[in-house]
């Protein structure tokens, strides 16, 4: 998988109490080189053509394996993508704790600094919009019990976490409300990067959040 690094040159002190827990690096299974190559495969080719209009010997033929290796490193189709996803997600992670190291200080700026770290991230690394919802809705409503379901719901409650302890330290009223306004505020700007509704939708998104933060400081 090809991803850009984290923002870099930053130095604080790493968050302390529950941030610091949601920010730990994921501990993710270490990979074998033909494993890696199966994930960087699929990785480019899901984003790129959806779940669902590629088939494993497209991906055994990208990463220059057999179908055999590719199900003795992941099983099926369906652990496959949700590798996918959580190393996208992990990256994501890391690039959200970078952002963060640069504004240390709790208050407003922190918490659009989620905004400014989503801005960097789909510019760089997901141009079709949030990796994560485009699989969700490939795979339907959930009640079929695709793995999918549960890795993308997983991946949403830990940014509706991170947002509702950064607006805590802030001293923002109504925390957990807030937060909820703000996840509406960034899941809607990265389903209209998707959609190309309008032009940098995540800066209207920040925009508006700020408004929302600056009215609940305490």
């Amino acid at each position: 998988m090809t991803e850009s690094a984290a923002v870099s040159g930053a130095s604080a002190a790493p968050p302390s109490g529950p941030l610091a827990v949601l920010l730990a690096p994921a501990d993710l299974p270490a990979l074998t080189p033909a494993a890696r190559r199966v994930l960087d495969a699929a990785s480019r080719l899901f984003y790129d053509r959806g779940i669902h209009a590629v088939g494993v010997d497209t991906i055994a033929a990208e990463a220059g394996v057999t179908k055999k290796t590719l199900y003795d490193r992941f099983g099926s189709k369906e652990a496959l993508v949700v590798s996918y996803l959580r190393h996208r997600d992990a990256g994501w992670r890391d690039h959200v704790s970078a952002q963060l190291a640069r504004v240390p200080e709790p208050g407003v700026d922190r918490v659009l600094a989620v905004f400014d770290a989503a801005i960097s991230w789909m510019d760089a690394n997901s141009p079709k919009g949030c990796s994560a919802i485009n699989a969700r809705a490939e795979v339907g409503d959930g009640h079929d019990g695709h793995p999918v379901f549960p890795e993308v719901s997983r991946q949403k409650v830990w940014m509706l976490d991170v947002f509702a302890e950064l607006c805590r330290a802030a001293g923002v009223a109504d925390a957990d409300d807030t937060a909820r306004l703000l996840m509406l505020l960034y899941e809607g700007g990265l389903v209209t990067i998707g959609m190309e509704t309008f032009a940098r939708p995540l800066a209207v998104a920040r925009d508006a959040a700020r408004a929302v933060l600056e009215a609940r400081v305490a």
